[in-house]
């Protein structure tokens, strides 16, 4: 049952597969896919709407990278309140 537990997949921008930030490289490592799937995916809802940028950026600040101890905007809401970030 260990075992299980440290084999424990997370979401995380990646650090060797990015282009920006290491969304859809995470996005894609995380769900088993290739990257640029996800890329595509992004780019066909950025062209039927705009949507794909929003959902982009929300990504960017919840998810943290590889190796980080927090996200962006965990980064951000710390150090508005004065308090000391793992980022």
């Amino acid at each position: 049952m260990n075992e299980n537990l440290s084999k424990k997949k997370t979401l995380r921008r990646s650090n060797s597969n990015r282009i920006l930030t290491g969304v859809c490289g995470g996005i894609g490592e995380f769900l088993g896919v290739d990257a640029n799937l996800v890329r595509l995916a992004f780019a066909v809802f950025t062209l039927l709407g705009g949507s794909g940028v929003l959902v982009y950026l929300i990504a960017w600040l919840v998810i943290p990278e590889e190796g980080a101890g927090s996200s962006v905007l965990e980064h951000i809401i710390r150090t508005f309140q004065g308090k000391e970030s793992k980022l």
